[in-house]
Parts: C-alpha cells; sequence; structure tokens
C-alpha cells in the first residue's frame, strides 16, 4: 500500500476510528488512518487511578473550552478531547456504560432507521469481552469474545459497598448488570481496564489492525476534506511540514470527535450555508444541521466529610502515590489498577418518568477531576447529572483557519427543566447519603452544605460548581434524508456528498444514558459493515427490564 493512498481514508484515531479501521483491515481493505495526537504509551494513560493527569495535559488534550456560557455567568468551561493515539478512550474515566435501550429506540423513532435498541445490541456483543459473569448478570446479554475487554474493580473499599446498600435503603432497586437486562437500580460499574491497564480504543482495536500490512497509521494533521465533482477523493494534511492530499480510492470516513468532525466539514465546504459564507468557504453541501445539535452530560460533585480513615485520602500525598505507582509499575496491580469509580446508580427523579434519567459515579474520596480536593481529611462524594437535558448548543467556525479550534456554546443550563432537575439530583443524593449504611462514616456535608436548602441557594450553587462530564455529540445528527437537519443517513453517509461518512459521537440524535465510550466504539462497530455493503447483524429479540410499576412508583 502506497503511504499516500488507500481503500479507506480514516480520520481520526479515537474511539469509533480504530473500530472501524480494525474491521475494515479485517476485510482485507487498504486502510490508512490519520491520526494528529502522539503516542498513549506511559503510566499517565495506561495506569487507571491516573486518569485525572491526561485530560489535563497539553500533550494529549486539544485544548478546548467553550464560549462563556450566558446561562452559568458567563463560566467557560472546558470541554477535553483526546489528542492522542486512541482518542478520548485514552484520556477518559474508563467507565463503560451501553446506554439504555429506549435511547436507540428513540433513534430509530427519529429517523436513524436500523440503529434501535434490537439493531444495536448485537454490535454490543460483538465488541465486548466481558469477564464479570460471575459477579452479577446475565452473561447471556454480554458478548465474551470481542476485542473490548470490560472488567470491575475488586469494591473493597466499605464506602464503595455502602452506597449501593444506601441505594437499596432509599428504596430503590439493585441491578446485578446495568449494562444488561435491567439499567435501573444500584450496582457495581464496568470499566475497559484489563490485567490494570487501560483498555482503550488503541490497545483493543488499533493495535491489532495495524499488525496486518493493509493497514497503516500515518501522523498528520488533517485540514481538510478534498471533494471533486461532488464526491470526497481524500483529505488535506500537513504532515512534516508540508501539505499535502491523502487519497481515497472508495471513501472518506470521518471520525475526529462530536467538536472536529463538524469543523472539519465546515473546513470543506459541507455545512450551513450562510455560516461558511462568512469565513470565505465555498459551499459544497449546504447541510444546516453541521454543528447543530450539540448537547453533553453536566454533573455536580455532591461531598461529605467522612468519620473515619476509611477513604482513598491517606494516599493523596507524595509518599502515598508513589507507593500506588511502583505497585502498579512492577505489578499492574493495587489501587493503580483501578479507576476507583466502583459503584454505580441509574435511577428515575419522579414517578412518570419512563425510564432512568439521573446517573451516579460514586467515588471514595472527596476529589475533582483536575485532582484539587475541596477539604482535607477524608471524605467521600456522589457525580450526579441528569441524562436527559433539553438545552441545545453548536459548534461554529472561528475562522477558515483549520489550525484554529472550533467555538463551541452549549447553552448549558438554557432550558427550565434543568434546573429542576439538578436540584431534584441533590435532594436525591442527600437522601441516600443519610441512610443508615453510612452511619458510621457520615460526617459533615462539604459541598453544596447544610446551609444551602432553598431553590434559589441551590440555583447559585449549580450556577458555580456545575462541570461538564465531557460527553459532546450530536453535532452530524443522523436521520433520514428529507430531514433538513440531519447530517448523515442511517448508513453514516453524508448527504449531498458521495464517498465520505461520518462515523462517532456526532452522528448521535439523542445523547444516551451515560457515558460515551461504549456507544461511540458501536457506531464504529456498524458503521464498518454499511462501509463494507454488509448486511446488518441480526436484531436482538432481547427485551430490557423497565419497572413495570413506573407510572405509579416513587422510585
Amino acid at each position: 500500500m502506497q503511504p499516500d493512498q488507500a481503500d479507506y481514508v480514516v480520520i481520526g484515531a479515537g474511539s469509533a476510528g480504530c473500530a472501524i479501521a480494525y474491521r475494515l483491515a479485517e476485510a482485507g481493505k487498504q486502510v490508512l488512518i490519520i491520526e494528529h495526537g502522539g503516542s498513549d504509551a506511559g503510566p499517565f494513560i495506561q495506569m487507571p487511578a491516573a486518569l485525572s493527569y491526561p485530560m489535563n495535559m497539553k500533550m494529549y488534550d486539544w485544548g478546548m473550552s467553550t464560549e462563556p456560557e450566558p446561562h452559568l455567568d458567563g463560566r467557560s468551561l472546558v470541554t477535553p478531547r483526546g489528542k492522542v493515539i486512541g482518542g478520548s478512550s485514552s484520556i477518559n474515566g474508563m467507565i463503560y456504560v451501553r446506554g439504555h435501550a429506549r435511547d436507540y429506540d428513540h433513534w430509530a423513532e427519529s429517523g436513524a432507521q436500523g440503529w434501535a435498541y434490537a439493531d444495536v445490541l448485537p454490535y454490543f456483543k460483538r465488541m465486548e469481552h466481558w469477564h464479570s459473569g460471575g459477579h452479577g448478570g446475565d452473561k447471556a446479554w454480554r458478548g465474551r469474545k470481542g476485542p473490548l475487554h470490560v472488567t470491575r474493580g475488586p469494591r473493597t473499599n466499605p464506602l464503595t459497598r455502602a452506597f449501593v446498600k444506601a441505594g437499596k435503603q432509599a428504596g430503590y432497586p439493585v441491578t446485578g448488570d446495568y449494562n444488561g437486562e435491567q439499567q435501573e437500580g444500584f450496582g457495581p460499574f464496568d470499566a475497559t481496564i484489563w490485567k490494570g491497564r487501560r483498555w482503550s480504543a488503541a490497545n483493543a482495536y488499533l493495535r491489532p489492525a495495524l499488525k496486518r500490512p493493509n493497514c497503516t497509521l500515518i501522523r498528520a494533521f488533517a485540514r481538510k476534506i478534498v471533494i471533486e465533482d461532488g464526491r470526497a477523493v481524500g483529505v488535506e494534511v500537513d504532515r512534516g511540514g508540508n501539505t499535502e492530499v491523502i487519497r481515497a480510492n472508495v471513501e472518506v470516513i470521518v471520525a475526529a470527535s462530536s467538536l472536529n468532525s463538524p469543523k472539519l466539514l465546515m473546513l470543506s465546504g459541507i455545512g450551513p450555508a450562510a455560516h461558511l459564507a462568512e469565513h470565505g468557504i465555498k459551499v459544497v453541501a449546504d447541510r444546516a444541521g453541521v454543528g447543530q445539535n450539540l448537547q453533553d452530560h453536566l454533573e455536580l460533585y455532591i461531598q461529605q466529610a467522612a468519620t473515619k480513615p476509611v477513604s482513598l485520602f491517606k494516599h493523596w500525598n507524595l509518599w502515598g502515590k508513589a507507593k500506588i505507582g511502583a505497585q502498579w509499575l512492577f505489578t499492574k496491580t493495587g489501587l493503580g489498577a483501578s479507576n476507583q469509580f466502583e459503584s454505580a446508580a441509574f435511577v428515575r427523579s419522579n414517578a412518570g418518568v419512563e425510564y432512568p434519567d439521573i446517573q451516579y459515579h460514586f467515588l471514595p474520596i472527596a476529589v475533582r477531576y483536575d485532582g484539587k480536593i475541596a477539604a482535607e481529611g477524608h471524605g467521600y462524594q456522589a457525580h450526579v447529572g441528569p441524562m436527559r437535558s433539553a438545552s441545545r448548543g453548536e459548534v461554529t467556525l472561528r475562522s477558515a483557519d483549520p489550525a484554529d479550534n472550533p467555538r463551541i456554546q452549549f447553552n448549558y443550563m438554557s432550558a427550565k427543566t434543568d434546573w429542576e432537575d439538578f436540584r431534584t439530583c441533590i435532594r436525591l443524593t442527600r437522601e441516600i447519603f443519610g441512610q443508615d449504611a453510612f452511619a458510621p462514616y457520615s460526617g459533615k456535608e462539604i459541598q453544596p452544605g447544610k446551609d444551602v436548602q432553598s431553590d434559589e441557594a441551590l440555583d447559585d450553587f449549580i450556577r458555580e460548581h456545575v462541570e461538564s462530564a465531557y460527553h459532546p455529540c450530536g453535532t452530524c445528527k443522523m436521520g433520514a434524508t428529507d430531514d433538513p437537519m440531519a447530517v448523515v443517513d442511517a448508513e453514516c453517509r453524508v448527504i449531498g456528498v458521495d464517498g465520505l461518512r461520518v462515523a462517532d459521537s456526532s452522528i448521535f440524535p439523542r445523547i444516551t444514558n451515560g457515558n460515551l465510550n461504549g456507544p461511540s466504539i458501536m457506531v464504529g462497530e456498524k458503521a464498518a459493515d454499511h462501509i463494507l455493503g454488509r448486511q446488518p447483524l441480526a436484531p436482538a429479540n432481547d427485551r430490557p427490564w423497565i419497572n413495570p410499576n413506573w407510572e405509579t412508583s416513587q422510585r
């Protein structure tokens, strides 16, 4: 294979791009992957407990942030995206969540035919190698032979176990496997960790693909897609100080993230015509939906002091971190081998909610993603946030210069229901932390603090402290070809341009319940079959458990 052309050129070696490259190369196609980021080697990425480091390091992150958010007093929120082999799967929290069945049924109902839960479940099974069948859940719902190893942490910390027990005491269900038959409830977290290491898309898919002679990775910066006579024929890149064109003999596949994929389309003349004209870009396809429909999950950290020295705080010092790091470096075991997110919950906020709309990540220490302790001493926290915000934002061009990051405006908290939902999240979390299971450990509430009770006080706290959960999606929406806001059709083909597809989290019509790495990889798996012209995997007959009493239940 020549280094400047291939059958298929994939832009982005992230979650979806790696899966696509793997499946196309497996089928014998010539594949060339363009990735601007560098190596994922080294403990900051590979050690699960070091997860807060890579997303805060310029060498691994694109360095994006939002425009001042008008409903958050003009705060600008960071928006980490992986600029590294494996993309965001190499800098994320390694949480593995498929999403709820109704998420995908909604996709199909909104125009993404063939992407209902029954259609995507076989792809989740194909990609998974699930190792927790003996520790809760039904292995019939899970894949056992896929490239993506999915495991669970040891859950030995008493606070981690107390969280699940408290949820049950508060009246919520318990689930043995939220990725299986029953998402709703409290139970163990799944993680993309294998043998003590981060099991990113690079480890699961890219490295096996690159062992084949028909798959090549080049380090280059994608400037735009080259389109001739309405067909994508290649990608213009900067490589080694030169600008050149990588030719695609069959198709170009954009898998550059929900922030960079719409940027690339717009730089290539695909997007809202008026916006492209503002930047002097010739319109190839006037697609109003490019960059629109931007969604994310927001979350708050509800933090509680612990009265006993049972949290991870005792290790939060130079000597403690050194010991954890040394044990992991030599044995790939110990606290360094877990992301420490070992208990989860998916619950409904109120009676009448059809399926869970709140997610919890529990952590047995009071700390932020950026590594800053909120208060000295032992503590624990729940990351909590609503799953289906009505707020929508956009990604637009800052300029016609490919080197400029795009403008990102989520319009966080622009819907009235967002404020209602977050107040509910705080109050439900206080109820859970107030159960008997936490009584042996419960000290003062660190944040919001016991004096923050009224709607107004809670809103002030939310406005100041709410953070992104780093789940942007939706900016190249998949839908019916007659939908003016759809960017790609149900086979991920860009509407109005031949030989071009988008396959990553940008095509989500609506955000899924939970973390997005798993669904993004699934998109890559399913898109690969469409690209290859294969009959999609046969729909599954399995139907998930949804509480039959949800209309009247208080939980």
